[in-house]
């Protein structure tokens, strides 16, 4: 199964002649899961670019593997790597690599609902916002999480997923903790194309360098499944 969702923006928009503002940006999102015997592999991606005039505003990506074992097990394991960056905000890059245990709490034809206890280890290269200093860190992390996928109806569907991140960083002698997740819901237009929008958001109680602590999106955008 795959879905892959992408949207651009483009316009010059300005209030006099002589100060032109000029915005160009794209999005896109692979999402792929291919399933053979007892174990399945998942692949995600997702690109965000956002240039105004001459200066890059906004350039983020994530590249996540996962592999799931024993998939049609309601009690499971799986284990994943991701890479990732956000250049504005400073991190170039993140590397995680970890293992879950998954419940099947509930699975049902409307209804399913995951719960996720594991660990996982992360290492990060931070820019300072207000120098030049750069700041390498690495993490053991306890990561856990709750997947849920409601079908309203025939045509509209939710899903979320919300992540809960902790480390204990000895430097500061406390512990740092991260909450990040999504919410889609996604529109049926035809058996191929679909309307989707979706809320994403992070929050880390004690970053790295000084930067904002709650972060978030909403973007629409059009879905096409094969």
């Amino acid at each position: 199964m795959a879905k892959v969702t992408a949207g651009v923006n483009a316009y010059n928009r300005s209030a006099a002649a002589e100060d032109p503002v000029n915005l160009f940006g794209y999005k896109w999102d692979i999402n792929t899961m291919y399933q053979k015997g007892r174990h399945a592999y998942v692949f995600v991606s997702n690109f965000d670019y956002l240039k105004i005039n001459e200066d890059d505003f906004l350039n983020f990506g994530l590249i996540h593997g996962r592999a799931i074992f024993d998939y049609d097990k309601p009690v499971n394991v799986e284990t994943y790597v991701q890479y990732s960056f956000d250049n504005f905000r400073g991190l170039e890059p993140r590397w995680i690599i970890g293992s879950t245990f998954r419940y099947e709490a509930v699975n049902s034809q409307r209804l399913t609902l995951i719960l996720g206890v594991g660990g996982l280890y992360e290492k990060e290269r931070w820019f300072h916002p207000n120098d030049e200093d750069v700041i390498r860190t690495h993490f053991l992390k306890s990561s856990n999480y709750v997947s849920m996928r409601l079908s309203i109806n025939d045509f509209v569907d939710l899903n979320m997923v919300n992540y809960y991140q902790v480390g204990y960083d000895r430097e500061i002698e406390a512990f740092r903790n991260r909450f990040n997740g999504n919410l889609n819901l996604n529109t049926k237009i035809t058996d191929r194309f679909s309307f989707t929008n979706s809320f994403e958001f992070s929050y880390e109680d004690k970053p790295i360098v000084p930067i904002t602590k709650f972060i978030f999106a909403f973007k629409s955008g059009l879905s096409f499944d094969f």
